[in-house]
């Protein structure tokens, strides 16, 4: 990996992959998130949780990365859910719908228990 990659862990929490994603998620990002979802979906997970907890950053490029993440669950039925979104991307998920698609939650217990989005 490279220094202009995004830091990104996939760790297994029973059948749920969850992805940490460290930094900055713009275009670097892509091939880190490529290699990352293909990690976290080779085993068939129930779901794949996303944990912003430590993305510092995400810009226009960095939402069509993660629109592009939840085209490739939809088109394997694989839920996607997130947690540890600030208040600004959480508003920002909102305004582009990105909620819509994607369970947003407060945190990773309830991600990968699949607990409804939280309403805080």
């Amino acid at each position: 990996m490279t220094t202009s990659e995004l830091p990104i862990v996939v760790r297994r929490r029973d059948n749920v992959a969850v992805i940490d994603v460290v930094g900055a998620v713009d275009a670097r990002a892509e091939h880190s998130l490529e290699a990352a979802w293909a990690e976290a979906t080779r085993e068939r997970p129930d779901a794949v949780v996303l944990n912003f907890e430590g993305a510092g950053f995400i810009n226009s490029t960095g939402i069509a990365l993660i629109v592009g993440l939840l085209a490739a669950g939809r088109a394997r039925s694989i839920p996607i859910r997130a947690y540890g979104l600030t208040p600004h991307y959480r508003e920002i998920f909102e305004i582009t719908r990105l909620a819509d698609f994607l369970a947003i939650n407060p945190d990773e217990d309830s991600a990968v228990l699949g607990v409804e989005r939280s309403s805080a």
